[in-house]
C-alpha cells in the first residue's frame, strides 16, 4: 500500500509540476513539449528526483497507447476541406519524403559513428517522420493562423507518416537480427498492406462509431469515453491484422470530427484535455526513462545529425516531394523548417532494445539528443519562421465557446458566447438594428453580474456578454457580428490585403482601365478569378499573392475553389515584371 501511495504522490507531483510549468513556455519561448521532457529528465536517474525507470515494454505500452489519443484529437480537429489543397503534397511528404529523409540521415549516421550502414540506416528510419504530437501541440499551441495549403499539409503529413517510420523501423530491426543485408520485394508488399488495411479500418471505423454515437442515448460524459474507447478498438484490431494503427485511429478521428456526431462540441472539449495528459505523461515518462550521462559521450555526433537532418536531409526531401505541387519559394521553406521530432523517435527507438540488438542503447541515446535538438531549434522558432516565410494570414473571429445543444434538440443548434470589446462595431447599437442571420436568436445578455431580457430596444455596452442560439453553419457571420480576432499588426487587414478588395468576377479589361495599366487582348474578358486561379494550379487558398503588372495582388475570400474577392496593393511603379507567385 505505501508503494501504491509514493507512486501516486510521485506521478501527481510530475503532473501538477508539468501544468504549472506550461505558463513559462510563452515566456521564455521554449515549447511546451520539452518543458515536460526535461521535468522527466530532472526527475530520473541523472536528477534531483534520481527515479530509475528503464522498463522499456511499459515506456512503449504507454507511449503508443498517448500517440494513439493525441493523433485521434489531431483528426477530429482536422478539417476535410483540408485535403483539397493539402492531400496528395502531405502523401508525397509521409511516403517518399521519409525514406528520402531515412535514407540521407542514415548514411550520415553510419559515417559518423562507424557502424554498419543497416544501423545507420535505422536511426535515419527512427528519426525520419515528422511528429503528430508535436506538430499539432507547438501549431495550436503557438496560435499560429496558417495558409490552408501549408497548415493543411503539414497537419496530414505528420498524422499519415508514423506508418513508413514504423514500417522502416520494423523491416530494418528484423533485417539486423536474421542478418539479412538485402531488401526484398515483400518490403513493398508489406507497405501496401500496412497503408491499405490501416486506411479501410480507420474509414470503417469512424463511420460506425459516428452511426453508433448518433443512435445511443447515454449520460453526456459518457459519449467522450465510447469515442475514445472505440477509436482504440480501431487502432488496436487494425495493428492486429498487420495494417498500421495509428493511421487508422487518424482516419477515424478525421471521420469523426467531419461528420453530424451527437454532442461533437462537448466531445472535443473532453478530447482537448485527453490529448494533454496523453502528451504530458508520454514525456514525462520519455524523460524518466533516459539517462542523460549517456547521452554526453556522444553529444557531438548527435547534434551533428540532428543539424544534418534539421538543414539538409528534410529540405532536399521537400524539395522533391513538392516539386510537382503549386507551392510558393517561402511556403517550401517553411514547411521545411517544420520537420518537427518528436515523441514517435523515442519510442521507435525502443524497437531495437526490445529486440536486443547491438548498438540499440547508442540508437536510442542519439533518436534523444535530436529530438531535443529538434525542439529547442525548430519549436521554439516558429512564429519567427511563419513570420519571415510570410505563410501567416489574419485569423478569423470566433466565439469565446460554443456548446453544442443536439443532446436536447433534434437540430444542428449551439450555443456561442461572445464578449463585446472596444473592436466591436455593434457596441451602442440596438438589438433590432443588427442583421443577425435567420435562424439565430439572441438567447441572454449579462452585464457585469447581472441578467439581462433582452428586447428590441437594448442597447448594446462594452463588456457585454452574449449568449446566442445558432447553426453552425452561421458561424462565420455571427463571429463578424460579435466578436473580433486580436490580430497582430502585420496580419492586418489593410496591410495584408491591401487598400482595396475587389469582386472576383469582376473582368480584368475593367480593372486595367480603371487602375491605369494595360490588359492584352486575350485576356481582357477573363475575371478576376479565373485569371488568378490558374497561377495556384486550380486549388487557391486565402493568402495566395502575385506580382502583376507592377502591383500584390492576394486572394482575399474563397469559396471552395473559386475566388470570391481578390485584394490589391499598388505598386510604387508601372513596370511590368512577371508574374511571380510569392
Amino acid at each position: 500500500m505505501d508503494y501504491i501511495n509514493t507512486l501516486f504522490l510521485i506521478g501527481a507531483m510530475l503532473l501538477c509540476a508539468s501544468i504549472l510549468a506550461s505558463s513559462l513556455s510563452s515566456r521564455l519561448g521554449i515549447p511546451l513539449l520539452l518543458i515536460f521532457l526535461i521535468i522527466g529528465m530532472l526527475a530520473g536517474v541523472d536528477g534531483f528526483g534520481g527515479i530509475a525507470f528503464d522498463n522499456t515494454s511499459t515506456a512503449f505500452m504507454i507511449g503508443s497507447l498517448a500517440l494513439a489519443i493525441i493523433l485521434l484529437d489531431g483528426g477530429m480537429r482536422t478539417r476535410v476541406e483540408n485535403f483539397r489543397v493539402g492531400l496528395w503534397p502531405a502523401m508525397s511528404l509521409a511516403s517518399i519524403g521519409v525514406v528520402i529523409s531515412a535514407g540521407l540521415t542514415g548514411m550520415l549516421t553510419a559515417w559518423l559513428l562507424n557502424i554498419h550502414w543497416l544501423q545507420g540506416l535505422l536511426l535515419g528510419a527512427i528519426v525520419g517522420s515528422t511528429d503528430a504530437a508535436a506538430v499539432f501541440s507547438l501549431l495550436q499551441g503557438k496560435g499560429l493562423n496558417l495558409k490552408q495549403r501549408v497548415g493543411a499539409t503539414l497537419e496530414i503529413e505528420s498524422g499519415s507518416n508514423d506508418p513508413m517510420a514504423i514500417f522502416l523501423t520494423i523491416t530494418l530491426v528484423e533485417m539486423l537480427s536474421s542478418g539479412q543485408e538485402s531488401f526484398s520485394w515483400n518490403f513493398l508488399l508489406l507497405l501496401v498492406q500496412q497503408f491499405g488495411i490501416g486506411g479501410l479500418c480507420g474509414l470503417a471505423g469512424g463511420m460506425l462509431l459516428a452511426w453508433l454515437v448518433n443512435r445511443v442515448h447515454l449520460a453526456t460524459g459518457l459519449y467522450p469515453l465510447l469515442i475514445t474507447s472505440g477509436a482504440i478498438l480501431v487502432f488496436a484490431f487494425a495493428n492486429s491484422i498487420g495494417g498500421s494503427g495509428f493511421l487508422a485511429i487518424y482516419l477515424t478521428g478525421l471521420v469523426l470530427g467531419n461528420r453530424r456526431v451527437r454532442n461533437l462540441q462537448n466531445i472535443l472539449h473532453v478530447q482537448d484535455g485527453m490529448a494533454w495528459l496523453s502528451q504530458i505523461g508520454m514525456f514525462l515518462m520519455l524523460g524518466l526513462l533516459v539517462t542523460p550521462s549517456e547521452m554526453i559521450i556522444i553529444a557531438g555526433p548527435a547534434v551533428g545529425i540532428a543539424l544534418f537532418l534539421i538543414l539538409v536531409a528534410r529540405p532536399v526531401a521537400v524539395l522533391i516531394c513538392l516539386a510537382p505541387f503549386v507551392f510558393s519559394w517561402r511556403e517550401r521553406l517553411f514547411i521545411a523548417w517544420v520537420g518537427l521530432r518528436g515523441a514517435v523517435p523515442i519510442i521507435l527507438a525502443i524497437f531495437p532494445l526490445l529486440a536486443g540488438l547491438e548498438q540499440a542503447q547508442l540508437l536510442f541515446n542519439v533518436a534523444f539528443v535530436v529530438v531535443l535538438v529538434s525542439l529547442l531549434l525548430q519549436g521554439s522558432s516558429l512564429p519567427l519562421a511563419a513570420r519571415l516565410c510570410k505563410v501567416e494570414i489574419p485569423p478569423q473571429p470566433e466565439p469565446m465557446q460554443r456548446t453544442s445543444l443536439d443532446i436536447a434538440i433534434d437540430g444542428d443548434y449551439e450555443v456561442m458566447i461572445y464578449q463585446l470589446d472596444n473592436a466591436n462595431w455593434c457596441v451602442g447599437v440596438q438589438l433590432k438594428q443588427l442583421t443577425m442571420p435567420a435562424e439565430s436568436r439572441i438567447a441572454a445578455v449579462f452585464r457585469g453580474s447581472h441578467l439581462l431580457h433582452p428586447s428590441g430596444s437594448t442597447r448594446l455596452a462594452l463588456n457585454d456578454v452574449l449568449c446566442i442560439i445558432g447553426s453552425p453553419r452561421d458561424l462565420p457571420a455571427l463571429s463578424r457580428l460579435f466578436s473580433k480576432a486580436h490580430t497582430p499588426s502585420y496580419l492586418e487587414n489593410r496591410k495584408f490585403f491591401g487598400d482595396f478588395i475587389l469582386e472576383g468576377d469582376a473582368q480584368l479589361s475593367a480593372v486595367g482601365n480603371f487602375y491605369g495599366f494595360e490588359v492584352p487582348p486575350e485576356l481582357g474578358e477573363l475575371t478576376l478569378a479565373a485569371f488568378f486561379s490558374k497561377q495556384f494550379g486550380g486549388h487557391p487558398v486565402v493568402g495566395d499573392r502575385v506580382e502583376w503588372e507592377g502591383h500584390t495582388w492576394v486572394v482575399a475570400a474563397l469559396d471552395n475553389d473559386l475566388i470570391l474577392k481578390v485584394g490589391l496593393k499598388l505598386g510604387s511603379g508601372s513596370g511590368k515584371p512577371p508574374m511571380g507567385f510569392i
